[in-house]
């Protein structure tokens, strides 16, 4: 099994431990970057994925770390700044 002996973080995994909203999941809320939610747990963690590894990814790098996912309901953007917003606030640039 590939799985075998590697930690695997699901979308259930992303909020914290008293079980508020994780910074990203709160900034989607905030942001409206969710609407019917058949995406939404992917761009979490692609969006989550990301952060992990680039706290300060531009636009670009935004729309390319989600671009394996589809969204037929809030044309991206929203998507993008909300993961701006996660980002700031995860490096403490915003409350």
């Amino acid at each position: 099994d590939l799985a075998d002996g590697h930690d695997i973080t699901t979308v259930e995994g992303l909020e914290q431990e008293d079980g508020a909203l994780s910074p990203l999941q709160d900034a989607f809320w905030e942001n409206h970057a969710l609407q019917c939610g058949y995406c939404t747990p992917g761009m979490l963690m692609a969006s989550h994925a990301l952060l992990a590894q680039n706290p300060s990814p531009t636009e670009e790098e935004i729309r390319h770390a989600i671009g394996g996912n589809l969204c037929r309901c809030t044309g991206y953007q929203q998507i993008v700044e909300a993961v701006q917003m996660a980002a700031g606030k995860m490096r403490g640039d915003r409350p």
